[in-house]
């Protein structure tokens, strides 16, 4: 076995171009959404500076091999669940009450900090060593009771702070919770035998509470004690124009600054549609509106380049628990990208997910720059194998 010992030529270049990349769009981007006279802050330099932080946040995370990565999974999944907790109960001069949501510390000298942006890597180191661990314990004696076993512990793990996100409450990190939990049961090994009936079964409950939602609320209001104004997210999002005025704003004037770039976009800096929040949740609108269909499929590609990257990284090793790390920062890369930019044109509804390494904010920015120090760390601690092309 041989390994690289020169340092310079353990990191991941690949991976530094394509972030690279999509730092020169997030600035771009976010310099122009600025531009709408709505915030005196610059967002753009404070961006910059949560970049350089994910920067050192990455060359801290890289020099960590797959041993100290395992040792401070646990301690990392229990800090967490820590913080979440900790949000619950603190009063709001520590954590307000921020667009309904209680999702944010307020710390001094540096703004807000949003721990379940965290809590989704430490959320995918804890099942990916509980995954690696199961099959270790279990090799050579793979049944259903035990594939069973390892579906329970996984949702345990997944569970526990679901369960206390949505207390703040935020919809779009639970949803990223399970997505990476369901990325995760799939590369996991468990017979399709038990993935079929439960996969199935929620999609039929999920189709279910959907219809009741859309066709009978009254029903859901009667039992349930749900209000139909609580719905107004998915009414908004199926008919945004009857609700232009209110839950439908943003999503009306996001299409109408889509569509209204075209193929090629008006130009840097040639935005006429007026939407709020444009450099956070919608800055996928500013890109269609001034560099139209080809501007947002160069973005996009960007994107798939970077999931390509990983994929690549997580066949190429031969330790498991870093295959189970990749597919766990694939599943929540993936999950965010989709969801953002499919409520910016309507196919999916507002969730208020970012795009990552594109939308200004800090604590968002840097959960995706821990997760791409795991990749870098894994490339960093890089070893060939004799009689082997793979590593």
């Amino acid at each position: 076995m041989t390994s690289n010992k020169n340092t310079t030529s353990k990191l991941d270049y690949n991976l530094v171009f394509i972030l690279l990349l999509l730092f020169l769009a997030s600035c771009i981007s976010i310099y122009s959404a600025q531009k709408s006279g709505q915030y005196k802050e610059n967002f753009l330099i404070k961006q910059m500076v949560w970049y350089a932080v994910g920067g050192g946040i990455i060359a801290s995370v890289m020099t960590l091999d797959s041993d100290q990565l395992r040792k401070l999974t646990w301690y990392a999944y229990g800090f967490g669940l820590f913080l979440l907790g900790f949000l619950i109960v603190a009063p709001p001069s520590i954590a307000p009450v921020i667009n309904g949501a209680k999702s944010w510390f307020i710390v001094p000298a540096m703004g807000s900090l949003q721990p379940s942006e965290f809590v989704k890597i430490f959320i995918i180191l804890t099942l990916s060593r509980v995954i690696d661990d199961h099959h270790q314990k279990n090799q050579g004696n793979k049944t259903i009771q035990t594939d069973f076993w390892l579906l329970i512990k996984l949702g345990i793990v997944t569970m526990v702070p679901l369960m206390l996100v949505m207390q703040q409450p935020d919809l779009g990190t639970s949803l990223v919770f399970i997505a990476i939990l369901v990325g995760m049961i799939f590369i996991s090994g468990i017979t399709w035998k038990l993935l079929v009936p439960i996969f199935s079964s929620g999609t039929v409950l999920a189709s279910t509470i959907l219809y009741f939602v859309v066709w009978k609320p009254d029903i859901l209001e009667k039992y349930l004690g749900v209000k139909q104004y609580q719905f107004g997210r998915i009414y908004s999002w199926l008919d945004p124009y009857n609700f232009q005025s209110s839950a439908g704003y943003q999503l009306t004037k996001s299409l109408l600054a889509i569509g209204s770039g075209q193929t090629g976009g008006k130009g840097y800096g040639n935005r006429e549609v007026y939407l709020p929040e444009s450099h956070t949740d919608f800055i996928f609108s500013v890109v269609g509106e001034e560099f139209g269909f080809i501007g947002s499929s160069v973005l996009i590609s960007l994107f798939f380049l970077l999931i390509y990257h990983i994929t690549k990284v997580g066949m190429e090793t031969k330790n498991n628990f870093y295959t189970y790390i990749c597919v766990g920062v694939i599943s929540m890369i993936t999950f965010h990208v989709f969801q953002n930019i499919g409520m910016t044109i309507g196919v999916l509804p507002i969730t208020g997910i970012p795009l990552p390494f594109i939308s200004y904010g800090g604590s968002a920015l840097m959960g995706n720059m821990l997760g791409l120090g795991l990749i870098f760390s894994i490339r960093y601690h890089y070893k060939k194998y004799m009689f082997s092309t793979t590593a």
